[in-house]
């Protein structure tokens, strides 16, 4: 399998988790998009505020390089919240399917809520989910819902792949 793969969705909804199991099972590498922010943006974020396109767009940039230059089987877990993102992201790699973790707010905020030393804020969670454009079926995502354990969301994606 030589596919590259994103994981994307708001925050809390499993995309690292996800991506670095999914990963795992292909023998990929996994790239987590949220280790290639900038600390002073990261800062941000921590203290609440959203991003604004401006600020994603080199994010996004480093995100498709970064994916890209793996030469093998590779899996971004990225937010990707806009269609704008993703097309940027297609951009970038040729042939990127793309993989959705589907799940209601009430479940991702109660995961945002428990989870330890994540710079994310559960206060952004609104700013998340109004950003969200649901990609398309003419984006044909692979939309999985978050309530099953890892293994078996894994299972479902390598089944569809």
């Amino acid at each position: 399998m030589t596919a590259k793969l994103l994981v994307m969705g708001v925050a809390g909804s499993g995309k690292s988790t996800i991506g670095a199991a999914l990963a795992a099972a292909l023998g990929a590498v996994f790239i987590d998009a949220d280790d290639l922010h900038p600390p002073e943006k990261v800062a941000q974020m921590a203290a609440g505020h959203a991003l604004t396109d401006a600020m994603r767009w080199p994010w996004l940039e480093a995100c498709g390089a970064a994916l890209q230059a793996v030469p093998g089987p590779a899996v971004l877990g990225c937010s990707a919240l806009r269609r704008s993102y993703r097309d940027r992201l297609r951009g970038a790699v040729e042939g990127l399917v793309l993989i959705y973790p589907d799940a209601p707010r009430a479940l991702i905020e109660a995961r945002m809520a428990a989870r330890q030393g994540h710079f994310m804020p559960v206060a952004l969670l609104d700013s998340q989910f109004a950003t969200l454009e649901v990609p398309g079926e003419d984006e044909a995502p692979i939309r999985v819902g978050i309530d099953a354990s890892v293994d078996q969301i894994v299972a479902a994606i390598i089944a569809r792949l």
